[in-house]
């Protein structure tokens, strides 16, 4: 028969988990990130926090354990609270990418700050009543609140299984149209800047319909200078894609390569050179390159890889081919723009 587990709490604070040895054991209490071993005291332990005692508890869930007096209270705390490590892992191991899973995990804790409820007395009245709180007294957009609903769904619905959350209906879609840069605009933005490495991330974004959480990811050998090609690893929707690359965004990337020739396995390495560029900067880059060009246009970034879409379309390129190269489900949104600008396309 097992001996019991105890669980306790040293002078320091650190969750002290004690066990006669088990392999087994010891193979579930690897799975806790923090974990230290001491072998003059033969136990274990952990920095404290309440999650880290619920995935104790959860690990050794069925076995004997004599759990400190001081911990009780913890113990019954943990049934208000998502454990959002957990949830972390369970995003992680479903493939979630780290901006959704950064995403979900902040909607749930805010949700639970607003209904100030155990997640299992949650009703769809609650969840009706953030939702509203999202769109009328912060303003959030029809993405932002779709996107609150998913990750409310994954944890109520997937995880604790309960069935209402499934009656919440999404907003209508936004019927906006994406702000089109016109053929003088674009040159105009890539000629007020002055940094070749800043030039070069537009021209890649703009020649090849990127998203601005593509380029940044680029390394040397996703060039394929030959072919006139990029290849895009693991873009939206987990999936891999060739783009286009125009020749005179090929000439800048040959400047910015031979005057900085970066020792980063980034394209575009950030102020650390193991770590690419951030999105931010290069939104920044193009704001900045706006405001020199005198463009008065509500427009980010992201307009640029419409633009593109949207010329390609307006040159007589089939529409299929052009989903397939932004790696697009559906590109309805080009086929309403393109009644609305002129018949244009740029080799830049």
């Amino acid at each position: 028969m097992k001996q019991s587990i105890k669980i306790s709490r040293d002078t320091s604070g650190r969750i002290i988990v004690d066990f006669a040895y088990d392999p087994t054991r010891v193979v579930k209490v690897k799975t806790i990130q923090g974990y230290k071993w001491h072998p003059k005291e033969k136990h274990w332990s952990f920095p404290y926090s309440d999650g880290v005692i619920d995935r104790i508890l959860s690990i050794f869930k069925g076995e004997k354990i004599e759990l400190d007096p001081t911990l009780q209270v913890t113990k019954k705390s943990l049934k208000t609270e998502i454990n959002f490590e957990d949830l972390r892992r369970e995003f992680t191991f479903r493939k979630y990418s780290p901006k959704t899973i950064k995403a979900y995990i902040h909607y749930n804790r805010d949700f639970l700050q607003k209904s100030k409820k155990p997640p299992q007395q949650v009703t769809n009245d609650d969840i009706k009543d953030y939702l509203f709180h999202l769109a009328e007294e912060r303003g959030v957009s029809t993405s932002t609140l779709n996107g609150a609903i998913n990750a409310l769904k994954f944890y109520y619905g997937t995880v604790l299984e309960k069935k209402f959350i499934y009656e919440v209906k999404r907003p209508r879609k936004d019927k906006k149209l994406p702000i089109i840069l016109n053929k003088e605009e674009v040159p105009k933005i890539l000629s007020a800047l002055s940094n070749i490495k800043h030039k070069a991330i537009l021209m890649l974004i703009y020649s090849g319909g990127l998203r601005v959480s593509e380029v940044v990811k680029l390394r040397p050998e996703d060039i394929d200078s030959k072919r006139r090609l990029v290849f895009i690893k693991g873009a939206k929707g987990r999936k891999d894609r060739y783009s286009l690359v125009s020749e005179a965004a090929l000439e800048t990337l040959r400047e910015y390569w031979k005057k900085f020739e970066p020792s980063s396995k980034w394209l575009f390495p950030g102020n650390r050179s193991n770590q690419h560029l951030h999105s931010r900067s290069v939104q920044k880059i193009f704001t900045n390159a706006c405001k020199k060009a005198g463009i008065t246009k509500e427009v980010s970034v992201h307009s640029l890889r419409h633009s593109f879409a949207t010329h390609l379309l307006e040159s007589g390129v089939d529409l299929r081919c052009i989903q397939e190269i932004l790696g697009h489900k559906s590109s309805g949104r080009y086929i309403r723009t393109s009644s609305h600008i002129p018949p244009i396309w740029m080799y830049i």
